[in-house]
């Protein structure tokens, strides 16, 4: 089983509706699933944030840290 998260919640991801933590059979589905989130995030949020995708283990974590 394979693991997305969002450990660090912005106030835009909390008011995106956008879960938290979705797991996945398959490594690939996950790693697609955490880019893409984490693009969509970078485009449609209030641009205070960057968001990257970090692999560990089995889990790929969607890290936030402040624009510049």
């Amino acid at each position: 089983m394979f693991q997305v998260s969002v450990p660090q919640q912005c106030g835009c991801f909390r008011r995106s509706g956008k879960e938290a933590s979705v797991s996945f059979e398959n490594k690939d589905d996950a790693l697609m699933h955490a880019q893409e989130m984490a693009q969509e995030m970078n485009s449609e949020f209030c641009k205070k944030h960057n968001f990257s995708v970090l692999e560990e283990g089995k889990d790929f974590i969607i890290v936030m840290a402040a624009s510049n």
